[in-house]
């Protein structure tokens, strides 16, 4: 488990996503992939990223 600079230990959250049939026409691994490479990224930051805007989004209208 990863260390703070203090010594104490981090906690990382972590998830997996499951992409169902239906959407498998979209390519969604794909695409990701393609697009992490073109903007030099992870597939795990866009999917954050994605995520935050997608919450920031969905707030905005509570």
């Amino acid at each position: 488990m990863p260390r703070s600079t203090s010594g104490e230990r981090k906690t990382l959250d972590k998830i997996s996503i499951y992409i169902p049939q239906k959407k498998a026409q979209y390519n969604v691994m794909a695409r990701l992939r393609k697009l992490a490479e073109k903007k030099d990224r992870s597939i795990n930051y866009l999917v954050v990223e994605a995520i935050l805007q997608y919450l920031d989004r969905e707030e905005k209208k509570s």
